[in-house]
């Protein structure tokens, strides 16, 4: 079993920037990759960025240049430093970790983030 506790969401204005962070624990070693997944109402889940045992990264287009996803692996914990904030980067920003074996994945409780105009 794998546990992901979501940290530093909140309001700030367009241009601004945040530091996301996601704790795991319990079964560390099975965790083959680990991303960040953001949600508005009425849209699917995007991803927004992943990171590989193996240090390798990966964004979507959308925040490119501006988002950066790291790993402490010392603390079990994954951050993703968000720039340049624009207004349609507000939602609800998920943790996900890839494990070996079922259920293959598992998800944190989210954070929001709110960038206002």
């Amino acid at each position: 079993q794998v546990q992901l506790v979501e940290s530093g969401g909140g309001l700030v204005q367009a241009g601004g920037s945040l530091r996301l962070s996601c704790a795991a624990s319990g079964s560390i070693f099975s965790i083959n990759a680990m991303g960040w997944y953001r949600q508005t109402p009425g849209k699917q889940r995007e991803k927004v960025a992943s990171i590989t045992s193996g240090g390798t990264t990966n964004y979507a287009d959308s925040v490119k240049g501006r988002f950066t996803i790291s790993r402490n692996n010392a603390k079990n914990t994954v951050y993703l430093q968000m720039n340049s904030l624009k207004p349609e980067d507000t939602a609800v920003y998920y943790c996900n970790a890839q494990v070996v074996r079922i259920p293959y994945e598992y998800w944190g409780q989210g954070t929001q983030v709110t960038v206002s105009s």
